[in-house]
């Protein structure tokens, strides 16, 4: 692959979800990225000026009109950021068995702790985590403005450091004042997705759902143990879901978090919804041209697992070698997807089905099999309709041809989908050419073939689905 033939259209089915960061953002950079195989790109709201997210915007948005081919943006909230305030004295040493005081103001050498919230939910027993874990403490006593807190595992204490508290639910609001400056900046510029940092409940989600109003898709970041308690509720209410291992790893056992990754994939499968694997997947290529073998077999193992995107941090953010780990996660899928254990390890967490839209959905992929279809194609509005096709992970390529140019860019969240935006189609009679004309011109199947088409009457009106064809292709 080169820029004179740039392979856009992957021979694969797990997407690639780019973070863009200073080593990224320029215009070439970025195109580079995408020839390499992004497929959607993160802007983290957590660092960076509008101004600098507002240039990768428009930047991403040329390289779509360039190729004629959907890119998805996803705005990444930074959320409520819990961490101490500077350390009195300097940075200082604790050992385990140490006594510490945390204050909510600021009083001696008591670590200073600027959270009412932390003091008013946390209970004895519960644990704080210092700098992503390092410093372990569990509480002992508190009151309304001071924590008294036994040192488990000891360290230095610097700082700024953040804190996580996975016994304890903290009454923070979900968006904070910088989230909403941020989101209705990231809504003007017309992003795809919204990820929605440190969700605990599904309540967490409604008011970004009120604000965001149709606009872009919602995903929830599963990063609390909170969040584990109510995860069916929670992916229903969300429009996809993130697995952001960082923080999951530091406030439950890092033993506990491939299982885990496992059953939110499995739900979200079940559920329609897109899941994205995050967090440390090549993190060595931050500064080196290859992965560690392990981190080959991290990525290797979400795809097996079935998930719909894998994603890059600080490798392509920030790192030395965006474009190399771009690549190799590419190769990573790639190869995965072609191993003889692949369709047997999807198919063992195969969705059940319940509803009418799901066996309509189900029938389709069986059919495609049984006459070795190139492709299934689904006329879609909201993209649901292919959503639940590629939830059966059927090996068929599926095409979802859409007058919904926002639709379109979500799909490139979506495992399998190839997404086209059209002109909306208020004909019934001519879907068959309008698949057929869509799936030749991606280069899939031949003269002679048979396409699946699956959509629904009356034509255009979200959630009608009820309808499925045989079509040849080059017949009309």
């Amino acid at each position: 692959m080169n820029d004179q033939t740039p392979d856009v259209l992957r021979p694969r089915r797990a997407k690639i979800l780019a973070t863009v960061g200073p080593a990224s953002r320029s215009p070439e950079m970025l195109r580079r990225l995408f020839l390499a195989g992004a497929d959607t790109f993160r802007l983290n709201f957590s660092h960076g000026s509008h101004d600098d997210h507002r240039q990768a915007f428009d930047t991403i948005r040329a390289l779509e009109a360039e190729f004629g081919q959907p890119i998805g943006i996803l705005q990444d909230l930074q959320g409520p950021k819990i961490r101490i305030s500077q350390v009195p004295g300097g940075p200082r040493e604790v050992a385990a068995g140490d006594t510490l005081t945390l204050r909510l103001g600021n009083k001696g050498d008591d670590i200073p702790l600027p959270h009412p919230e932390i003091f008013a939910a946390i209970r004895p027993g519960h644990q704080l985590l210092i700098d992503d874990g390092r410093i372990r403490l569990e509480a002992v006593a508190h009151d309304a403005d001071s924590l008294t807190a036994r040192v488990i595992a000891g360290g230095r204490i610097l700082d700024r450091k953040g804190v996580n508290l996975p016994d304890t639910v903290v009454a923070l609001p979900a968006l904070t004042e910088k989230d909403r400056t941020d989101l209705e900046f990231g809504l003007s510029l017309g992003v795809d997705w919204v990820a929605l940092s440190f969700v605990q409940r599904p309540e967490d989600l409604v008011e970004a759902k009120a604000l965001i109003r149709g606009r872009a898709g919602l995903i929830a970041k599963i990063e609390k143990p909170s969040a584990l308690d109510s995860l069916p509720q929670i992916v229903a209410e969300a429009d996809g879901v993130m697995i952001a291992r960082g923080d999951l790893g530091v406030e439950i056992p890092p033993e506990d978090v491939p299982g885990r990754q496992k059953e939110i994939i499995r739900l979200c499968r079940q559920s329609d919804r897109p899941v994205i694997v995050a967090t440390q997947m090549l993190e060595s290529m931050i500064t080196t041209p290859t992965p560690t073998r392990a981190e080959a077999s991290d990525v290797a193992t979400a795809v097996y697992d079935g998930t719909d995107v894998v994603m890059l941090s600080a490798e392509t953010a920030s790192g030395q070698y965006p474009v190399e780990a771009v690549a190799m996660m590419d190769r990573i899928i790639r190869r995965t997807e072609a191993h003889p254990f692949y369709s047997a390890s999807l198919q063992a967490a195969a969705p059940h089905v319940d509803t009418a839209e799901q066996a309509i959905a189900f029938a389709a992929v069986e059919l495609a099999d049984a006459l070795s279809s190139p492709a299934i194609v689904s006329f879609s509005s909201t993209g649901a309709s292919g959503r639940r096709i590629v939830s059966h992970r059927s090996p068929r390529t599926t095409v979802l041809l859409t007058g919904d140019e926002a639709v379109a860019r979500r799909m490139s969240l979506v495992w399998g989908v190839r997404s086209v935006h059209e002109a909306e189609i208020s004909d019934h009679d001519t879907v068959p050419i309008h698949a057929a004309e869509a799936v030749l011109d991606l280069g899939i199947g031949k003269p002679g073939d048979k396409i699946v088409v699956v959509c629904g009457f009356p034509f255009g009106v979200p959630g009608t689905t009820n309808s499925i064809r045989v079509t040849p292709l080059g017949q009309y």
